[in-house]
C-alpha cells in the first residue's frame, strides 16, 4: 500500500470534520483532496510518460500529461 502526504492544515481540517464533525471547513477539504489527486494523477502520468515500454504509449502519456497541465500546443515540442 503506497503513502499519501498532505498538508498538515488539511490533516487538521479533515479531523475537525471527522472527530468533532465541524462542517464549516468542508468546502477547504473539498478543495485540498482535489488538488491533491490532481497532484497524483500528473505525478503518475509523469511516472508512465518516462517509463511506458513502446514509443506510442510514452507518447501518448506526454501528450495527456501536458493536457492536465495546461500546456499550449504552441509550446510543445
Amino acid at each position: 500500500m503506497k503513502n499519501v502526504q498532505i498538508p498538515y492544515e488539511l490533516f487538521m481540517m479533515l479531523l475537525r470534520y471527522h472527530l468533532v464533525e465541524d462542517d464549516t471547513c468542508l468546502e477547504e477539504i473539498r478543495q485540498g483532496l482535489e488538488k491533491k489527486l490532481d497532484s497524483l494523477v500528473q505525478h503518475e502520468l509523469y511516472g508512465k510518460f518516462k517509463t511506458a515500454p513502446t514509443q506510442e504509449e510514452r507518447e501518448k502519456a506526454r501528450q495527456e500529461y501536458l493536457d492536465r497541465r495546461g500546456v499550449s500546443d504552441s509550446f510543445r515540442w
